[in-house]
């Protein structure tokens, strides 16, 4: 069992930043997968950015490249995801997660992952 608790969300104008942290404890494993997914009013759980393990490997979805950056402190076993640029399609709840899956087209798809944090609100106003 993984247990994951996200940080940092709030309320902040477009062009703005966050920086949203999600804290893993409990069951260790040699190789994993965590990721952030989003889910708006109405609309499906979507990917947002994943990090092997290592560090080594990030993925992101176009809507975020070059807006958002993963990162991992394995030390604190702490992912990070630095928003920056934030537009008001941003506003979702942001949801932590971990998967077994350590590569390849199953990383953007929701189901592959096997726990998922409570969820923080993320509010970008235009």
């Amino acid at each position: 069992q993984v247990q994951l608790v996200e940080s940092g969300g709030g309320l902040v104008q477009a062009g703005g930043s966050l920086r949203l942290s999600c804290a893993a404890s409990g069951r260790t494993f040699s190789s994993y997968t965590m990721g952030w997914f989003r889910q708006a009013p109405g609309k499906e759980r979507e990917f947002v950015a994943a990090i092997r393990w290592s560090g080594v490997s990030t993925y992101y979805a176009d809507s975020v490249k070059g807006r958002f950056t993963i990162s991992r402190d394995n030390a604190k076993n702490t992912v990070l995801l630095q928003m920056n640029n934030l537009k008001p399609e941003d506003t979702a709840v942001y949801y932590c997660s971990w998967t077994r899956v350590t590569y390849g087209p199953s990383l953007y798809r929701k189901d592959e992952y096997d726990y998922w944090g409570q969820g923080t609100q993320v509010t970008v106003s235009s």
